[in-house]
C-alpha cells in the first residue's frame, strides 16, 4: 500500500482565536508525501523557534522505518531546545482549507537525516591459499604447497555502511588480517639471502609436527551491495541487526604488510619445541585485489583474492594469495 505522509504541526495560542485566518506552509517530500505546518497566530513562532525540529524529524524518520507510530501524535519536551521548558500540543488532523488562507509550497528532493550511515564490527574467518598461474601448487614437489585444513585466514574489520539509494549500499572500512600457510610438508624450512626466499627441507634428525608462514596486513576496502532483503543494516553478529533476503557485492581492497614471520613445531628429546623468526621474506609489502560477498538472510560469505602476486617479482614462486569464508 502506498504510504503517504502527513505531518500537520498547529500550535494554539487560545481557542478564542480559533476564527483567525491560517496561514499554511506546505513542504512536498518526493512524489506523494508532504509536511504541513498551520500557524493560528505568528505570536505561535516564538514559541516554535524553542524545538530542535532537526531531533524531531530525525526521530519521525526512525520511526517510520521501523513502523512504530506511538510517538508520531505528540510533541514531547524532549524535543525542547536547553533554553526552552514549554510544550507544544501537536494535532495530526488536515485542517480545512479556507478562502483567506495564504498557502506557499516548498519542494526539494529527499535527503536523509542522521542514520544514513552505520557502523559495525565483523569479523572474517576462514582458509587461505594460492595459485600458480592459476593452479594450485603440486602437493608432492612444490615444497610451498599448503593444506587447504590449517591454513587460516583471520580478519578484525570495522565497517561502515553507507546507504547511497533504497537497496544499494556502499560498505567501506578497515582492518587487520592474517594469512597462515601452513606447509603440506612438515619439514619446510622457509630462509632468505641475497637472490630471494629459499623453500627447503630440513634434514635436523627431529620429529617435525608443523611449519607454516604468517603474514599481517592493515587493510582497508570499498564494496558497493546490492541488499534485497527487507531490513537496510547490514547483519552482524555484535551489533544484532538481521536482514531478510539475499545480497551481494564486489569491491576493491589494499593492504599493507605489518609483520611476517614462519613457525617450527617439532619434537626433540621428547619435548615439544617451537622455533619462530620474524623476516619479510621477500613477500609484497603491497596487497591488492576484489572482495566478493555474497548474504541471505544471517548468514555472509566472502572470497578475496589478490591481484598482485605474494612475493616480489624474481625473489619467489609466483602465487597470488586468496582467502574466503564466513563473516560473523
Amino acid at each position: 500500500m502506498k504510504t503517504k505522509l502527513i505531518i500537520l504541526f498547529t500550535v494554539l495560542a487560545s481557542s478564542l482565536l480559533a476564527q483567525q485566518p491560517i496561514d499554511t506552509v506546505v513542504i512536498k517530500v518526493g512524489d506523494g508525501s508532504k509536511v504541513i505546518f498551520a500557524i493560528k497566530d505568528k505570536k505561535d513562532l516564538e514559541t516554535m523557534k524553542k524545538y530542535n525540529f532537526q531531533k524531531l524529524m530525525d526521530d519521525m524518520i526512525y520511526k517510520l522505518e521501523v513502523r512504530d507510530s506511538s510517538r508520531l501524535n505528540r510533541l514531547s519536551s524532549e524535543f525542547l531546545k536547553k533554553d526552552s521548558a514549554k510544550e507544544v500540543v501537536a494535532k495530526t488532523e488536515e485542517p480545512s482549507v479556507q478562502s483567506n488562507q495564504s498557502i506557499s509550497e516548498v519542494r526539494y528532493e529527499r535527503k536523509y537525516h542522521g542514520r544514513r550511515t552505520r557502523n559495525t564490527f565483523n569479523i572474517d574467518i576462514g582458509t587461505n591459499n594460492f595459485l600458480s598461474n592459476g593452479s594450485f601448487p603440486n602437493q608432492s614437489s612444490d615444497l610451498y604447497a599448503v593444506r587447504p585444513w590449517g591454513s587460516w585466514y583471520v580478519a578484525l574489520n570495522s565497517i561502515y555502511r553507507t546507504q547511497m539509494s533504497r537497496k544499494f549500499f556502499l560498505e567501506w572500512g578497515g582492518g587487520f588480517s592474517w594469512y597462515n600457510f601452513k606447509f603440506q610438508n612438515n619439514q619446510v624450512a622457509v630462509t632468505q639471502d641475497n637472490t630471494g626466499v629459499l623453500f627447503n627441507t630440513d634434514t635436523r634428525n627431529y620429529s617435525f609436527n608443523k611449519s607454516k608462514l604468517t603474514a599481517a596486513f592493515i587493510n582497508i576496502s570499498a564494496v558497493p551491495v546490492l541488499d534485497f532483503g527487507s531490513n537496510k543494516w547490514k547483519p552482524s553478529f555484535f551489533d544484532g541487526h538481521r536482514s531478510s533476503g539475499f545480497r551481494i557485492g564486489l569491491g576493491p581492497y589494499a593492504g599493507y604488510l605489518l609483520d611476517s614471520y614462519t613457525k617450527q613445531v617439532y619434537t626433540a628429546d621428547n619435548k615439544e619445541k617451537k622455533e619462530v623468526h620474524h623476516n619479510d621474506y621477500y613477500l609484497n609489502h603491497l596487497r591488492y585485489g576484489a572482495r566478493l560477498q555474497v548474504g541471505f538472510n544471517s548468514v555472509d560469505f566472502f572470497f578475496n583474492y589478490d591481484m598482485n602476486q605474494l612475493f616480489v617479482e624474481n625473489k619467489g614462486p609466483k602465487l597470488n594469495a586468496f582467502s574466503f569464508g564466513v563473516t560473523f
